[in-house]
C-alpha cells in the first residue's frame, strides 16, 4: 500500500435513524472502502470537509421519524457525487436531482456495486493495508515514549496489544488484571499467549481474593457491575503509578463507541444500540490516549487479529462481559460458585466445539442460579445447585433468537455437567428470545 491513503476514497452514511445503519456501512467496508456514519443533519461544512466519493442514505420507513422534517443537508446535492438510497423516499429529492443520480435501492445487497462501480472506488481497505496504517500512525504518535495498556483477554484489547507490540516493541507495557471471574485457565492463557509467545510486557494482577471481599453481600446486579468496574480502575490505576514515563493510555475503543457518542452529542442515543465494558477512566490520569482500533467495526477487529497472527479461536471466541462471571452468578458471588460456574461452561463451549455448533451460535455460555434442586447421582440422592445453558444466533445482538441446539447435545452436556461437577443437580436450558429478554442474565 506504499504511497496509498486508504481513507482517501470513501463514502458517507447518512443516518436518518434506521436500525441497519451500522449494517449498511459494514457492507461498504467488507467491498473494501472506506467508510464513516454521520447523523442526518450534519453540517454542510462537515461534509464538503470529508470529501465523500458517494453518498448513502439510510433510513427506515417502518419506523417514527427522528424529527418531522427529516431532509438531507442542502449542500449534499452541490458535491456532484453518486447517492444511494436505502429505504428513503426519493420522491423529496425529486425536484433537487438533475445533476447526480439517485439510487432507489432497499437492500445492502446492492451496496458493493455502488461503491466499486458507480462511484468508481478502489478496495484498498483490506487488512493488511489497515494494520500497515495502524502502525504508522502509532508510530508517528507515540515516537520514542511509552504506552500503557489495560489487556483484559478480549478480543479488542488482545488485538489491541498485538498492534502496538509489532508497532513500538517495548515500549508497551500491559497490565491484566485478573478479578477471579475469568474463565476457565483463561488468566493463564492470556499470560501464556502474550508474555510467553509474543514476547509481551505483562504484569499480572492477582485481585481475586480483593474482589470477592468487596463483592460479599452483593446480590443487585447494577452494584456489582460498579464494583467490579470501579475496582479494575483502582488496580489499575495503582498499577500505573508504581510505572515510571508512561506518556500514553492505549484503549481497545471501536468504531461503534463513536457512533454512539456522536448520536448522544445530536440527541438520537436511542437511534444506536451498542454495549460497553464496565468502568471509564480515573479524572486524575493524565495520559494521551492512543486508540488504534477506534474507525473499526468489530467483524474488522477480528479480522485484523487474524492479520496480525493471534490465533483464530481466541479472535473469534464469543462475546465474554466486562464483569466476567459477575452477571452469570445471579445474586451474590462467592468463589465456590465461580469455580462451579467455570467448569460448566467450559463442558458446554468444549461440547459446542465437538459437535460443530460454537461457529454456529453468536454467544453461548452457562449461568449459575442460586437455587438448590433435589436429584439422583449414582443412585445417591444430591441436593445441589441448577445451572442454566443459553445460546444466542443474532447478527446485531440487537435482537437474538436462542439457538435451536440438538437435544442429543443438550443431553450430552446436561449428563457431563451433572456427572462431573458434584455441585450440580439440575441443568435447564434458556429458550428466551431478546426481546424480551437480553442475552445476559443480569
Amino acid at each position: 500500500m506504499a504511497g496509498q491513503d486508504i481513507h482517501a476514497q470513501r463514502i458517507m452514511v447518512l443516518d436518518f435513524g434506521s436500525e441497519y445503519t451500522q449494517l449498511i456501512a459494514r457492507k461498504v467496508r467488507s467491498a473494501g472502502v472506506y467508510c464513516e456514519i454521520h447523523p442526518f443533519d450534519v453540517d454542510g461544512a462537515s461534509i464538503k470537509a470529508f470529501n465523500p466519493c458517494g453518498v448513502i442514505l439510510s433510513d427506515d420507513p417502518t419506523t417514527e421519524p427522528l424529527t418531522t422534517n427529516v431532509q438531507p443537508p442542502a449542500c449534499l446535492f452541490d458535491l456532484q457525487v453518486p447517492v444511494l438510497s436505502i429505504g428513503y423516499d426519493v420522491s423529496q429529492l425529486a425536484q433537487k436531482i438533475k445533476i447526480q443520480a439517485a439510487y432507489d435501492k432497499t437492500t445492502p445487497a446492492l451496496v458493493e456495486q455502488f461503491v466499486l462501480q458507480d462511484c468508481g472506488c478502489e478496495a484498498l481497505w483490506t487488512p493488511a493495508n489497515i494494520v500497515a496504517d495502524a502502525i504508522a500512525k502509532v508510530r508517528a504518535q507515540v515516537g520514542e515514549r511509552k504506552v500503557l495498556l489495560g489487556l483484559s483477554g478480549g478480543v479488542d484489547s488482545s488485538v489491541v496489544a498485538a498492534l502496538l507490540h509489532r508497532a513500538i516493541g517495548d515500549q508497551l507495557t500491559c497490565v491484566f488484571v485478573d478479578h477471579g471471574l475469568l474463565r476457565l485457565h483463561e488468566g493463564d492463557q492470556v499470560m501464556q499467549m502474550f508474555a510467553e509467545n509474543m514476547g509481551v510486557k505483562v504484569i499480572r494482577v492477582d485481585a481475586e481474593q480483593r474482589y470477592l471481599d468487596l463483592l460479599k453481600g452483593v446480590s443487585d446486579p447494577e452494584e456489582k457491575r460498579k464494583i467490579i468496574g470501579r475496582t479494575f480502575i483502582e488496580l489499575f490505576d495503582e498499577e500505573a503509578a508504581k510505572l515510571e514515563g508512561i506518556d500514553f493510555l492505549a484503549q481497545g475503543t471501536i468504531y461503534p463507541d463513536v457512533i454512539e457518542s456522536v448520536a448522544m452529542k445530536h440527541g438520537k442515543a436511542h437511534t444506536i444500540k451498542s454495549h460497553h465494558n464496565v468502568g471509564g477512566l480515573p479524572e486524575d490520569m493524565k495520559f494521551e490516549l492512543v486508540e488504534p482500533l477506534r474507525e473499526l467495526f468489530k467483524d474488522e477487529v477480528r479480522r485484523l487479529g487474524v492479520e496480525l497472527g493471534l490465533p483464530h479461536d481466541m479472535v473469534y471466541r464469543h462475546p465474554f462481559p466486562g464483569p466476567g462471571l459477575g452477571v452469570r452468578i445471579l445474586g451474590e458471588i462467592k468463589k465456590e460458585y465461580a469455580d462451579l460456574l467455570r467448569q460448566a461452561d467450559h463442558i458446554f463451549i468444549e461440547e459446542l466445539r465437538a459437535a460443530g455448533w460454537y461457529e454456529k451460535t453468536s454467544q453461548a455460555f452457562a449461568v449459575f442460579i442460586p437455587v438448590k434442586s433435589v436429584g439422583m447421582v449414582n443412585d445417591q440422592r444430591r441436593y445441589a445447585w441448577v445451572v442454566s445453558l443459553r445460546a444466542v444466533e443474532t447478527i446485531d445482538f440487537m435482537t437474538a433468537r436462542w439457538a435451536h441446539l440438538p437435544y442429543e447435545l443438550l443431553e450430552k452436556v446436561s449428563s457431563r455437567i451433572i456427572k462431573e461437577i458434584e455441585g450440580v443437580s439440575r441443568v435447564v436450558y434458556d429458550v428466551s428470545s431478546k426481546p424480551p429478554a437480553t442475552i445476559e442474565w443480569e
